[in-house]
């Protein structure tokens, strides 16, 4: 079969010859019908994650949606090394296999799950966002981010202010439910009095963050409280990302004067949430309320295609 290879580190997969999978207890062959490239495929690829391959060759893609042997039609996710969703076949365990509503393509159901659950469970189950609360996401241009902004609406929120780098997306994300925006291209005190403006008394419940660096230490800073003042409400301040930057420099000062409680995505949530957060981004991306723009990437062209700018799209390669 044709699968996307990786044969080291840092360099790009090609497309060539792969021995076929052979399904063992539990596990399930699905014929792979799309498959997304994100940011964490090209991560793992450069040795850069946690869960990189210990092992060459191995096929890249981490999920992807397909056809089992029965005809259903599934997203599915953790093939077995090594294996990847990037192929015309694959491996999976059975319970890794979603089944699909009818509503949603083949190459949106293969892009909308992994960047949608992400900014889900984030919102939901890390940050736990409550109606009403107010939001915001730092990095909210990216594919991510855009359906960050939505998935707040649709959980409740009162506000949401979208920050981010590129002004002609920023200035498009009012219709996904942006009700302010920041750009993050001006001086460190225009972008403090912005963050400033936008939290108003209020201030914010929730920050998703997916770029760190400088632009989270003008926002920390400019949440420093200047004198002694009741606590009315916490600041759950949720970092996912590092678009920006991977370190940054905190004043102990901020996290004393004011009430912010900074976490991580802390790993996989336990599976009745994940599948329950799966679930729910498929039924809203099956009835429209979710959506993520797409570009088709033939299988043979995964090689051009893996150090291309997606520009705010999805790339879905096709088998």
């Amino acid at each position: 079969m044709k699968a996307a290879v990786l044969h080291a580190f840092g360099k790009p997969p090609r497309c060539e010859d792969f021995s076929e999978p052979v399904a063992g207890e539990g596990e399930v062959i699905v014929e792979v019908l799309a498959a997304s490239l994100k940011p964490v495929d090209k991560q793992m690829a450069s040795g850069a994650h946690y869960a990189s391959p210990r092992k060459f060759p191995v096929v890249c893609g981490i999920d992807g949606v397909g056809r089992l042997d029965n005809g259903q039609r599934v997203f599915f996710g953790g093939p077995r090394a090594p294996y990847g969703a990037m192929a015309q076949r694959t491996v999976v365990r059975q319970a890794f296999a979603f089944p699909l509503p009818d509503g949603l393509s083949d190459e949106h159901a293969a892009a909308l799950p992994n960047p949608g659950v992400s900014a889900w469970l984030s919102l939901a189950f890390r940050a736990k966002l409550a109606p009403g609360d107010n939001v915001l996401v730092l990095g909210a241009t990216g594919v991510t981010g855009k359906l960050a902004i939505r998935i707040a609406k649709l959980l409740g929120a009162a506000r949401v202010v979208a920050a981010g780098r590129n002004r002609d997306r920023l200035n498009a994300l009012g219709p996904l439910g942006a009700d302010a925006i920041i750009p993050l291209d001006v001086s460190d005190a225009e972008l403090a009095e912005a963050f400033a403006r936008e939290a108003g008394s209020a201030g914010f419940q929730v920050v998703l963050d997916y770029i760190w660096g400088h632009p989270a230490e003008v926002l920390l800073s400019a949440m420093m409280r200047k004198e002694f003042a009741a606590v009315e409400s916490e600041t759950r301040y949720l970092q996912v990302g590092e678009g920006a930057g991977a370190s940054i420099s905190l004043p102990a000062a901020v996290l004393r004067s004011a009430p912010i409680t900074i976490m991580g995505t802390a790993g996989t949530p336990p599976i009745p949430m994940l599948v329950d957060a799966m679930q729910k981004v498929l039924a809203h991306g099956a009835s429209g309320e979710l959506a993520i723009e797409t570009q088709r990437i033939p299988l043979a062209d995964i090689e051009a295609a893996w150090e291309r700018d997606q520009q705010g799209k999805r790339f879905v390669v096709i088998p």
